[in-house]
Formats: structure tokens, sequence, C-alpha cells
């Protein structure tokens, strides 16, 4: 398991302060003997007694079912430190090292180039075998000063169940002494800095302290496959894996020593290194088909290094293998896989058989072909001609097992225009249902006869790259929407409609998750007078004391009604009232108070002079009546307010006018008569719970395949040029199979990367084993067989920020087996399908 560094960590200073858990024998035939000198240097030791019987704060919990698992480390006196350096360490496993990233770095390189490492007889290494892993361990210390002891607590919560498995078997043995010397000085400062904070009690308490080791060199221990031991339960490791008697011998069970975050390129090598034929080219003369001209090869060297490591893997009596050769030929050919980061196994496996491609290409010379229009030609001619122009430019053992061909059709959404092609593929990338899918929150606005009866927020799905269209049906299912009833969709911002939603094939993806969208429910009718449109404001409080300037600001849902024969001030007044009827406090005082607003704003006007309190609500007065409402013609921004309704004055509205404006000011007491909900703000189109966790999300391979092959349209980003309209269009798209490989590699599209963040689905996909039937989805039969067999999965687990590759291979009979980097045991077939299947390895059934 691995640790894969944030942005600001990527650099080798900030890697080397990392700390490493190593074993303190691993240690010392790298460094020799401990010079005396600084504590750093000399190490401090810790030590700590396992056993239930142990009371007090170093009890170990030893159960791995247990969440947690705790235990005490207590600082040893140098005198002790001194008796026990001088004794021998190391021998009972129990004694181990807090190294610096530079030193386990340094550690390292010593047991890489030592020529003298020590061997068994059988020929195994005695310390190669363990060095092979490397995984974060999240622990939480306690830091006692009065005891100078540390507090231990690893949680289940903060590592991954296997993981968590591992550290019971490292700190969970009740039998020996644990020791643990610190050379990287860490827990001195630990110590040294009082993270302590008194209790309410008033007792003096300490923080909890959380430090991420990365542990290595302790791998877990392999297990042999049931039903195959001896009566005394033994077994012995050969080439670095666990065997039960009986079970030695078997080519091709080697694992890839881990150099340091390089699991993900071990699971992609042991997929392809147990993918049919191109074992037996690889074993075989294949440097003579190097292509030593292509300026699209790396001259070969890919292909050698992959070969080579190829040939190690499958020697017989080989040891877990260092890919090293391999990983330097990579980075210098691929720069963004050099260092010691996570990567993708699938962006890896693509570079490397596109690669691989290329150094074998038997084509020297390519001729330059173009493509020809289909013109109304059958498929199965326009195909032909695509597929033997590809091999007339690319002709090698990656084309010949692991490439197909799909057919390619786009629709022109304007003229018509139907564009076919045949294009070749190396693998498909087949996106999970729901990320084919999204969920919107609209509120819809329910206009009846009496005013606005209700306001419903919806939550509904539709496609990813769907049209509005797609939106309004959804939402008008959820809404019970009747034939004589249509929406009008309009998105607000600020408490303000900044435009209407109309065209049915405007793209859904240009509305973000933080947009907010209100739907308006409407009558069907004919009538052609234009929409009002009521913006709320009400005045803005201001945040320091003094005088400042009366500032309004819009608040509340807009409001959208049709014309409704409005002819002079007062109309549009009741219309606006009779809106909102529905949403009035239904008490006698507040219908007595609104008449009596409305009364007095008539006299006024009747007299030619203003409403008193209308006019000290402009200036931000609070007066003593009810307060009420000011109409305002404005424009689309709600910037000019120069136009004010009078009530008894003919309204003069353009019929013309699609949309008519109008500002509606409010005074506090008035906001007061009526229900809180009307000026509540819109929910977002989508709001991410972060802390939500998701239930476990289930589809077939079937499923994933049906979305990936069902039309959709293009994206934005993606528009395409039609020869027809001369224009670049939002094209429809539908891909078919037409053309099956013998190797069919289909990647599982499980993380999702944008802007702001990244995430990974852990949708359980159920595949099939022995029988992938693609026979009723390819597109043209040319008497092959359609039936696969899974053989290899590359599988990733954990999160976007950390995680660990491994690969299961199938290999003889009927057996399965685990490659975690250089530990390869036995798996039970049922135990292969998982969450965190990534790429799925199938190879063609040859029907008897």
């Amino acid at each position: 398991m691995e640790s894969v560094p944030s942005e600001d960590s990527h650099s080798e200073n900030n890697d080397d302060e990392r700390v490493y858990f190593v074993p303190l024998r691993w240690w010392k035939e790298a460094k020799g003997p401990m010079p005396e000198g600084s504590e750093g240097k000399e190490g401090v030791l810790y030590s700590g007694v396992a056993g239930s019987s142990y009371a007090g704060p170093m009890k170990i919990i030893n159960n791995i079912f247990n969440s947690d698992l705790m235990f005490g480390l207590k600082r040893e006196e140098e005198s002790s430190m001194q008796n026990r350096e001088n004794g021998e360490v190391g021998v009972s496993g129990r004694d181990f090292a807090l190294v610096s990233g530079e030193m386990w770095l340094q550690a390292l390189k010593w047991h890489s180039d030592s020529k003298n490492a020590i061997k068994d007889e059988k020929g195994c290494s005695s310390t190669e075998d363990d060095m092979a892993d490397i995984y974060p361990l999240q622990l939480k210390l306690n830091v006692q000063k009065e005891t100078k002891s540390l507090g231990v607590r690893i949680s289940k919560k903060d590592n991954a169940p296997e993981l968590f498995k591992r550290s019971c078997k490292i700190f969970g043995v009740d039998t020996e002494m644990l020791r643990i010397w610190d050379f990287s000085g860490r827990t001195t400062l630990f110590f040294l800095n009082d993270k302590s904070k008194i209790s309410s009690e008033g007792q003096k308490q300490s923080e909890e302290i959380f430090l991420e080791l990365q542990v290595y060199g302790l791998s877990d221990p392999s297990r042999c496959k049931e039903g195959k031991k001896d009566e005394n339960n033994s077994s012995f490791k050969m080439n670095g894996i666990a065997f039960c008697p009986g079970e030695a011998g078997s080519l091709g069970l080697t694992g890839l020593q881990n150099l340091g975050n390089t699991c993900f390129m071990n699971s992609a090598l042991q997929c392809l290194a147990h993918t049919p034929k191109l074992v037996d080219y690889f074993l075989e003369d294949y440097a003579k088909e190097i292509n030593h001209d292509n300026p699209l090869g790396m001259d070969g060297e890919i292909a050698l290094a992959f070969g080579d490591l190829l040939r190690k893997l499958w020697a017989p009596g080989a040891g877990p293998v260092a890919p090293r050769a391999f990983k330097a030929k990579l980075a210098r050919f691929a720069p963004q896989f050099s260092g010691f980061n996570q990567h993708d196994s699938q962006e890896l496996l693509a570079f490397l058989l596109d690669g691989l491609h290329e150094d074998l290409n038997r084509v020297k010379r390519k001729p330059y072909i173009e493509a020809k229009d289909a013109d109304d030609r059958p498929d199965t001619e326009v195909a032909d001609e695509y597929w033997h122009n590809h091999l007339a430019r690319n002709d090698s053992i990656i084309v010949d097992v692991c490439q197909g061909q799909y057919k390619s059709t786009l629709v022109c959404p304007i003229c018509r225009k139907v564009s076919v092609t045949f294009d070749p593929f190396m693998y498909l990338s087949l996106p999970l249902p729901s990320t084919t899918m999204r969920t919107m929150t609209l509120t819809v606005v329910n206009n009846g006869i009496n005013g606005i009866t209700q306001l419903s927020p919806y939550t509904v799905s539709v496609p990813k790259n769907g049209k509005l269209q797609d939106l309004t049906r959804a939402l008008g299912i959820a809404c019970s929407l009747g034939l004589d009833e249509t929406l009008l969709v309009a998105e607000a911002y600020n408490n303000m409609i900044i435009r209407f939603l109309e065209d049915p094939s405007d793209s859904l993806s240009l509305i973000r998750d933080a947009d907010r969208l209100v739907a308006y429910r409407f009558m069907k009718d004919n009538s052609d007078g234009p929409f009002l449109v009521f913006t709320n404001q009400q005045m803005e409080k201001p945040q320091t004391h003094g005088k400042s300037t009366p500032n309004w600001k819009a608040f509340g849902v807009p409001i959208v009604s049709k014309h409704c024969n409005v002819t002079k001030g007062s109309d549009l007044r009741d219309l606006y009232l009779k809106l909102l009827n529905s949403f009035q406090i239904s008490t006698e005082e507040s219908l007595e108070n609104l008449d009596l607003s409305n009364k007095t704003e008539r006299m006024a006007e009747t007299e030619g002079t203003e409403s008193p309190h209308l006019s000290s609500s402009m200036n931000g007065e609070d007066s003593s009546s009810d307060g009420g409402l000011e109409f305002y013609i404005t424009d689309e921004k709600g910037i000019v307010k120069d136009s004010k309704i009078s009530m008894n004055e003919p309204l003069e509205i353009n019929q013309e006018l699609r949309l008519l404006h109008v500002l509606v000011y409010w005074s506090d007491k008035q906001i007061q008569q009526f229900d809180s909900q009307l000026f509540s703000p819109l929910p977002e189109v989508y709001k991410s719970g972060f802390l939500a966790k998701k239930p476990q999300e289930s589809a077939s391979l079937y499923k994933c395949l049906d979305t990936f092959l069902q039309e959709e349209p293009l994206g934005p980003e993606d528009m395409w040029y039609c020869p027809s309209c001369k224009k670049h269009r939002q094209a429809s798209k539908k891909l078919d199979l037409w053309r099956l490989p013998e190797i069919l590699v289909i990647h599982l599209k499980r993380f999702q990367y944008s802007r702001y963040m990244k995430n990974k689905l852990e949708t359980y996909v159920d595949f099939p084993v022995d029988n992938l039937d693609l026979s009723a989805y390819i597109s043209h039969r040319n008497g092959k067989s359609y039936q696969y067999m899974l053989y290899a999965i590359s599988n990733h687990y954990g999160s976007m920020g950390g995680g660990h590759y491994t690969a299961f291979v199938h290999h003889g009979g009927d057996q399965w087996y685990d490659f975690d980097d250089s530990n390869v045991h036995p798996i039970s077939k049922e135990k292969i399908k998982s969450s965190a299947a990534y790429v799925l390895f199938y190879r063609r059934v040859v029907e008897g």
C-alpha cells in the first residue's frame, strides 16, 4: 500500500520529511554499527511489552477485529539503550527502526548495489523477500512527558482493512518484546513540543498527534492455498512465493519489487506479462522485428526493456524482480512516470501498448492514405477499406492481438448530415452508469387560478450530456404536469432572473452545480401579452453606524406571471397581491393592516401627494404604518428605477415585448405579514455532501457497455465541424462495435476529474469471468467467436489521494493468483470480483 503525496509534497525535500518504519536488522546491515555521537545518529529506544495481562497505558489490544489497536511505548534510559545496542538486535523480528526519508534512500541504495547480499542455500534472498512493498500506516500518538512514554493508537477507521490486519500482525504478537529505535529524531520533537491542554476538571491532558509511517520491508505473510497443506501445516518459499508441498516449480508466478510507489506499474506489467501470445512472442526472437527507423517509436528500447523484464518473470527459479531498468526507460520516454509518485495503471498501459506497437511496427515506411467519405456505400465495404488502410501503416504483434474496430456515426442536429467513420481501438473505456447521469434540483412555482399555490423543490436525474428537453421531461413527471400545462425554466442569480431557458436543444452541461434554477408552471393558452417578471427588493440594513445612502437589495423568489389584462397600476398591484395571496399570514390583524395600507396609498394618489409611509420607507426610516409596496418599471438587470408606477394612471405596455420587468419595493413590516418560504433563497442545482457517505452502487458490465454504445450529444468542448453547414455543431454521436480483437482490454472509468475536485467511483461492477458474450453487441459478424474469458484484472484499492494497485491473474488450470508487488499467493475465484476492479483483460474463446 502506498501513499500518494499531495501537489505540495512532490519535491524531494518533502519526501525526505517522511518517516519510514523498517526492520532494524535491515537498517543495521546497510549502516553498520551505529556511531556514537548525537542522539539522532545513536537512536532513541522505545520498549513495549505485549500481552493482555499488562496493565496501564502500555496495554496492547491484540484483536484484529477490534476497531482500534492500542499499545504503549516507554522511552528507555541511555544506560539501558547502550546495553541493548551492544547486544544482538533484530533476531526476534520484533526490533524495528524509524528513519528519515534520506536515511531510507541511502539504505535502499546500499542494499540494491551490494553484491554481497546474503542468500540461503536455496538461492532465495534472505532479506529481499521481505523488502518488497511499502505502504502507509496512520497512527495517533499521545505524549506522556511524566512517564516518558508514548500511547499509540492505530484505528481501523484511518487505515484500509488489509493494512489494519498487517499492523496487528506487526505490533500484536504477545510473546516477544517490542522495541523501536528512532533514528529520525521525530519522537524527540514530540516531547519538546508541548501539545497538552487543561480539561474541564482542571487536569492536564495531552492532545493526540497524527503520524503517518511508511512501512517498508514488512510484507504480509503469504498464505497457502486451502487443501494443499501437509499434516504439519508447513510451507516453504520459492521465487518469493509461499508454496505448499507440490506447488513449487510453476513458471510465471514471480513478483515485482516495489521501487517506491511503483505498484501501478507492477499491476499493469503483470497483466501484460500473462497475456497469451504476448508471452510466446517475447520469449522467442522478437528483436528481429524491432523498427529502428520509426520516428514514432523509441528505437526499440521500450520493447527490449519490456521483453527482458518478461523473460526474467518467466525464468525458472526466479525471485522477485526489481524492474529498475524498465522504469529507467519508462522515465526517459515518458517523463510523466518519472520519480516516485503514484500514477494510473491504465495510463501506463495505454502508453506501453502504443510504445510496444511503434517499436515493433513491421511497416518501415508508412504510406500516405487519404480517407474517403462513405458516400452511401455499404458499411462492410467502408469498414474493410478503413481497416486495410490502418494495416498498411500499422502492423505489429499489438495490432494482431489487441486492436479492434468500432463504427462511429455523427449526425448534424441542423441539416441532419450523417458522417460514418471506422476507427481502430486498443481498449474500451467504459463509463460507469452513475457517471452518465446527474441529479438536478429545481424549485417549481405553481401558478394557479387563485395565485401561487406552492413553491416545491424537486430533484430529478437527467443525462449528464442531455438537453433541456430531458430536464423538462423529467421535471414534468416529478411534479405530475398535466397535458394542458407547461413549464418555463429560468436561471436566477442574486435573487434575480438572469435568463430563461427555452431552447429544448440547449445542453445541460452548460448548467453548473452551483447555479439556481426555478420553473414556473402555467396553463397552456394562446395569449400574446408579455410575461411580467417581478423582482422583490428590500432596504439593506447598513453594517456600520451613522448615515448611509439607502441601498435596495433583491431578495426572495422572483415571481413570473402572464399579462392578464393589466391596464393600469392598480391592476398590476392587484395581480401581484393575488399571486402572493396564499403566502399571506392568515390573521385578522394582517388583513386589516394590508387593507389600511392600500386605502392610504389610494388617498394619497387622489390628492396628488405621496404616501407618507412609503416615502419614509424609501428614505430608510421606520414609519408608524405597516409599510407597503412600490412598483417600478425596470430593465432586465434591475438597474433602471426611474419609472415609478402610479396606481390610478394607465399603464402603457408594449405588447410586442417578450418580458416586462418590474421592481417591487417592500418594507420590513410588510415582509412580516407573509410566509418566510416566499423569501427563502433558491437551492443550488446540486449541493455536494462531502461528509455524506453514498450507498454502494452496483452495475453489470453489460450495462456499462450499453451506456458506452448509446447515442449521446457531443459536449460543447467537442463540437463537430459539419461539412454541409460549414460550421461547428453539437452533433449526436453513436458508437458500435464492428471488429473485436483477440485480447479485449476493458477500462472501467472509475476516476472523475473536474476543475475543482477529483473523485473515485466505488461502484461494484459485476463482470463475467468465464463467458463474456458480446454477440448482441457486434454490428458486423465475420464468423469469429464473440465469447471471451477473463484472465487478468488490474485492481485499485483506496481513494484518489492515496491507494494501492494489485493484479489478479488466471494461471494454470482453474487457479487465480494475487500479485501484490513481490508477494504472490493463490486466491479463490470467488474473491476476484470487487469494487477495486479497474482494468479487465479478456481473451477470445475459440469455439470447438
